[in-house]
């Protein structure tokens, strides 16, 4: 097992996921039932916020919007990254085009370009967990309230 990281390795090593991987699990939930539901998405990251789309009559959009809650879970189960975010839709045509654009470069993938009608999503993070091992379970986080913590 190795060391645990320091909490500014593991915001590095969470940050540098952010700007490398291209897909993640999104958690939602039913509004009426709270059955939860779970699809994985690509994802563009400014170093802010994260933006997601989906079809406009999926259970994600329809849960996302009616909540406006989310979890994203990032990486492996020995690398995991748990992210709870706010939600706020966008419609396609609303997307700037630069924004869109950066989007489909970053993921392969352009929802505009479907007839199916589509929402891109803007997740805000407030809480940001990660951790490798049992070891690393002290200190998994690393954002509270919208805030990167410091030592």
């Amino acid at each position: 097992m190795q060391a645990p990281r320091t909490l500014e390795q593991r915001i590095k090593d969470t940050q540098g996921r952010l700007e490398t991987d291209t897909d993640l699990w999104v958690a939602t939930a039913d509004p009426e039932t709270g059955a939860p539901y779970l699809v994985p998405l690509s994802f563009l990251w400014d170093g802010e916020t994260l933006l997601i789309s989906t079809p406009a009559s999926s259970r994600t959009a329809r849960g996302l919007c009616a909540t406006g809650q989310v979890r994203l879970g990032l990486g492996l189960t020995r690398d995991v990254v748990m992210i709870d975010a706010t939600a706020t839709p966008l419609l396609a045509a609303d997307l700037p085009r630069d924004l869109g654009d950066a989007f489909a470069s970053r993921t392969g993938f352009d929802p505009r370009d479907l007839t199916t009608p589509y929402l891109y999503f803007h997740l805000k993070p407030h809480r940001v967990q990660a951790w490798r091992e049992e070891n690393e379970l002290q200190g998994r986080t690393l954002m509270r309230d919208g805030a990167w913590l410091h030592s």
